[in-house]
């Protein structure tokens, strides 16, 4: 049987939740990285991954804070993807969502295990430290994942108006950030949306805007260009432009990372299209923990029209007959592309 090609999906924030509770345990139990993960942990003092993943009980205080959530959700992707099964699948790119972008620069080869999950660890401390404001999402598709460019063009118009910022660009839906004021006013301003009203995201401050210029000194200052290299599979990054496998500078990759990602509004919609448009992967892999960004990558490809998916229930169907998204938080799709 012939190995079938696959794009991968890193997810960022916000996909460790309550059901992913113990993912370590059950997926990657006894894997050395995990160890090394736990030494690095508890010789800066911090709560060990083997810790965290096997409390009795889902604290969103303590689970869910940026220096505890990045490294988690960090660790569970990287698992992930050495746990495919190379006789099955073969990557031909990687890209990420947000904090996600971490885990593709390991995944793609740019990046050891060891100093991404340092920058994960790093970065859930440095991007919570200092910088007042927050997330909205804003859910711009009905629930038959539709876009809607009137819509749209009314959300952007309130959102110039407001003083607040693009963040992330995320299917069918948009995430803005900003200070309290700022958001305030774009919530008192937007037009009805079609299926879910805006959720503000706990947790989460002004992530992919200006505000973030802090963070971004920190992070020059304490994560070297040292630690990069070419991707050994080609990168696709939240701007939609790839860095090509052996070709890409290790110190353009660096600045990109902690300059312009963290500044600018990272674009999951454009970077996945890219993916599946330039790669045409026979599959899509979303690395675990959980399933929460699948909703997102249905909405791109129902944008894009592709494999002649034109809405929520052709997606569905499709996924139901022959999965074009193999999501390893879900314990049926995972045995897809693993060995186990």
């Amino acid at each position: 049987m012939s190995r079938e090609t696959v794009l991968v999906v890193c997810p960022g924030r916000g996909t460790y939740g309550a059901k992913e509770l113990g993912y370590l345990v059950r997926h990657h139990n006894g894997s050395p990285l995990i160890e090394a993960f736990d030494v690095a942990r508890a010789e800066a003092g911090k709560p060990t991954m083997s810790e965290l993943d096997g409390a009795a009980r889902y604290s969103t205080a303590r689970h869910g804070a940026g220096e505890n959530a990045a490294p988690l959700i960090y660790a569970a992707s990287i698992l992930d993807l050495l746990s495919l099964d190379s006789a099955k699948v073969e990557v031909v790119a990687v890209c990420g969502n947000s904090m996600g972008w971490y885990t593709a620069l390991a995944c793609a080869g740019a990046v050891s295990p060891e100093h991404s999950f340092a920058i994960a660890d790093a970065m859930g401390v440095n991007s919570g430290t200092g910088e007042r404001g927050g997330q909205v999402l804003l859910t711009l598709v009905g629930e038959d994942w539709r876009p809607d460019p009137s819509l749209r063009a009314q959300v952007e118009r309130v959102l110039a108006q407001s003083g607040a910022f693009r963040s992330i660009e995320l299917g069918g839906m948009l995430l803005v950030a900003g200070g309290e004021r700022e958001l305030d006013a774009l919530l008192a301003a937007l037009p009805a949306l079609p299926s879910r009203a805006p959720l503000r995201l706990a947790g989460h401050g002004p992530f992919h805007t200006p505000l973030m210029a802090e963070s971004s000194r920190r992070a020059l200052a304490q994560l070297p260009a040292e630690w990069f290299a070419p991707p050994r599979i080609p990168l696709i990054d939240g701007e939609g432009r790839i860095w090509r496998a052996g070709a890409a500078s290790p110190e353009a990759i660096h600045r990109y990372t902690f300059t312009t990602q963290i500044l600018e509004p990272y674009d999951f919609t454009r970077s996945l299209a890219v993916g599946i448009k330039e790669f045409a992967p026979d599959r899509i892999v979303l690395l675990g923990p959980g399933d929460a960004l699948g909703g997102a990558i249905g909405q791109v490809l129902v944008a894009e029209r592709w494999l002649g998916i034109t809405d929520r229930t052709g997606f569905a169907a499709r996924q139901a007959a022959d999965p074009f998204l193999i999501a390893m938080g879900r314990d049926d799709q995972r045995l897809l592309v693993t060995t186990r």
